[in-house]
């Protein structure tokens, strides 16, 4: 099967965000951050999970409303703790996935992912190349949620949790992409800044 046939959206919205606090509720343009990553995905028209530790304040959770919401089963497992307990709860097979604070992930992006799946991939990692060191960019990429699932249970078991440790355990199909903008994360005050300052 295809992963365009089966296919969810996770939004990891569950991070610590010490060097941005609250940046998920910040203003983008007209509505909080989070809300602005959502519009972006669920123009894709699929059903749109968010990776949560704990349960949104009321000026998120109104407007995302009709996501499913997952919590962490375990606490402080990052990512990969995250995605595990959400790839484990959805109906759909395959999940494009997408950070919480990536304003620029969007439709098209999800798009090129499922162009580049091939029958027997278990994972379509972006890398790309920066300052002559490759880069994986595991939050914005695009898996098979069971298969997913279970590498991360056998990697947290091991007492590690980076992404990076799940994938090299996975069917992966590397996809090179050099678009900047994509990859673009609101983590500091800095970029958050010179993220409103690109806002139409």
């Amino acid at each position: 099967m295809h992963a365009s046939a089966d296919l969810g959206i996770v939004i990891l919205a569950g991070g610590e965000a010490t060097r941005l606090p609250g940046k998920l509720a910040k203003p983008a343009g007209e509505v909080p951050l989070l809300v602005h990553v959502y519009g972006n995905l669920a123009a894709a028209g699929r059903p749109v999970y968010l990776s949560l530790k704990e349960p949104l304040p009321p000026e998120l959770s109104g407007p995302l409303a009709a996501c499913t919401q997952v919590f962490d089963e375990e606490r402080r497992r990052g990512p990969v703790g995250g995605l595990a307990s959400t790839f484990s709860a959805m109906r759909e097979r395959y999940a494009a996935v997408c950070a919480g604070d990536a304003p620029f992930v969007g439709v098209e992006h999800v798009q090129r992912l499922l162009e580049a799946w091939q029958e027997g991939d278990e994972a379509v990692v972006p890398v790309r190349t920066r300052a002559g060191r490759e880069q994986w960019e595991p939050l914005a990429a695009l898996y098979d949620a069971p298969a997913f699932a279970r590498a991360a249970r056998a990697v947290l078991r091991d007492g590690r949790g980076s992404m990076r440790e799940v994938i090299e355990r996975l069917r992966a199909r590397l996809l090179p992409m050099e678009d900047e903008a994509v990859f673009t994360n609101v983590n500091t005050p800095a970029e958050y800044a010179e993220f409103v300052e690109r806002l139409p």
